[in-house]
């Protein structure tokens, strides 16, 4: 790998990701790129390869340190091309191999490129050809969604499909904050949050605790 490319992971290199991860990242890079040809992984307007290493790779790899480590599971929900589920499991492989990451996707084709990309970089992921909306009773460590559903749907989703989980990580864009206060108005939330190594105007979660809002009704006497 050449120092520019290196340079370009260098904002994600204190988060324990290592020289070999980034290799195998560019990798997941290059395929992403074949694949793009057949059926849209990523938007075509975003296809070269500096392009997808900040806009998706290090953008998905930055929530590694809120992922819970005393779990063996993490799920992506609607992971569509694998972003963020296939760059966790690609880090977790130097962090903690036994971390399973499932992987959400009802598109057949979309399961077949995770797939792949599983069985030759070695990745220890379930591919799991499902809508996440009618699974019940989950029960994971990390739950993780970037750009599948609005915050409010996915906390609905939490809260109604999932018995056990430590803890919820959203990708927030620039409206984020906007969407955090009006999502507050209908939920209480124990959360943190950090700038997004990406993007100025953007932000990540880290959901601890979800309680949906009571709403009093009042009867006219």
């Amino acid at each position: 790998m050449d120092n520019q490319i290196l340079n370009s992971y260098s904002k994600i290199l204190n988060l324990n990701v290592s020289r070999e991860t980034c290799n195998e990242l560019e990798s997941l890079i290059s395929m992403i790129q074949e694949k793009n040809k057949e059926i849209n992984i990523i938007s075509r307007e975003m296809f070269k390869k500096e392009q997808i290493r900040e806009r998706h790779i290090i953008d998905s790899a930055q929530i590694v340190d809120f992922v819970d480590l005393k779990s063996n599971t993490t799920c992506d929900l609607g992971t569509g091309g694998g972003m963020p589920g296939l760059i966790m499991a690609i880090v977790m492989k130097k962090i903690k191999n036994e971390m399973r990451i499932n992987l959400y996707e009802k598109s057949y084709h979309k399961c077949a490129f995770l797939k792949e990309v599983s069985k030759k970089l070695n990745l220890n992921t379930d591919i799991i050809q499902k809508d996440i909306f009618t699974v019940r009773n989950i029960e994971t460590g990390t739950i993780m969604s970037r750009a599948f559903k609005p915050m409010p749907i996915i906390l609905d989703l939490v809260n109604r499909n999932f018995k056990k989980y430590k803890n919820i990580i959203l990708f927030m864009g620039s409206s984020g904050r906007k969407i955090l206060s009006d999502t507050l108005k209908g939920w209480d939330l124990d959360y943190e949050e950090k700038k997004s190594l990406t993007n100025k105007d953007s932000f990540i979660l880290n959901i601890k605790k979800i309680s949906k809002k009571n709403k009093k009704i009042y009867k006219k006497n």
